[in-house]
């Protein structure tokens, strides 16, 4: 009997845990959730419509360019619009941001409908298009809406008129000063003595009748190169070129004052009428 009594204690175990595990099954099924209803959060403010993506100048503006966001009362921005129907055919006058608010700031007047380099530009200018090199022109750095100083290089017809001995004689002028760059691309040219045809860049420059004039010349007669200008400088500087000489005088040593020598003296000698100096 006194080898049964674990055996006995183990069975009396199992059927307290099997009794507590039904009783504990029993109670959950009997419980019931009490659904609980989230609280409706209602946001207030003013719908505004926004760029649902980046949105280049110059693109007209249609359903899918347009969403929906709701600002605070307080934090709604001046000129926005609410109805995105309203901006249907709107074409940008600036580069927008993926949620950046579309405002009537930004946007050409309403009887404009052509998108393009025509709807952005200033009715007074011109749009004209130079083929830069890949090196010189920067169209890396260089964007639409930036602004560029052109300088063009090209051969000195002055030096032929000096007589320079038939001397190459090169001149680098800067022809245009902050101008605004309203597109780049880039198209396929042979140029002489290459089989296939190469990529070459080619900026649109807004420039009045005059600069167009300006810039023809220096295209047809030298080589282009850009220099990008800071936002932040207007200014307007006028140059006088550089050429080889002016090249070979920039960070060159001063030469040093010429070395004066110990002052000689001088005797005047009298003979009779005559006078003359004698220098030792």
């Amino acid at each position: 009997m006194g080898q049964k009594r674990p055996l006995v204690f183990l069975g009396i175990a199992m059927i307290i845990a099997l009794v507590t595990t039904v009783m504990v099954y029993r109670w959950l099924q009997g419980q019931r959730m009490i659904e609980v209803d989230a609280p409706e959060v209602v946001i207030e403010g003013v719908s505004v419509a926004v760029a649902s993506a980046d949105i280049p100048w110059g693109t007209p503006l249609g359903e899918k360019a347009i969403r929906v966001m709701t600002y605070p009362e307080e934090g709604v921005p001046v000129g926005h619009f609410k109805d995105p129907a309203s901006l249907n055919g709107r074409v940008v006058l600036a580069n927008l941001k993926k949620n950046e608010p579309i405002l009537e700031s930004k946007l050409a007047p309403i009887d404009v409908k052509t998108g393009g380099v025509s709807a952005v530009m200033d009715p007074n200018k011109r749009a004209m298009a130079v083929k830069v090199n890949e090196v010189v022109g920067l169209p890396g750095f260089v964007q639409p809406g930036d602004r560029v100083d052109v300088m063009a290089t090209f051969e000195d017809p002055r030096a032929k008129n000096k007589g320079n001995g038939g001397t190459k004689t090169e001149v680098t002028k800067v022809v245009l000063e902050n101008t605004l760059v309203l597109a780049i691309d880039t198209q396929m040219e042979r140029l002489a003595g290459e089989e296939k045809p190469t990529p070459v860049k080619v900026i649109t420059l807004e420039v009045s009748l005059e600069e167009a004039e300006r810039l023809a010349m220096a295209e047809n007669g030298g080589k282009l190169r850009l220099a990008l200008r800071s936002p932040l400088n207007p200014e307007v500087k006028k140059t006088k070129g550089a050429d080889f000489k002016d090249l070979m005088r920039s960070h060159q040593l001063i030469p040093p004052p010429p070395r004066r020598g110990k002052p000689k003296e001088q005797v005047e000698v009298i003979q009779g009428t005559e006078r003359r100096t004698m220098k030792f």
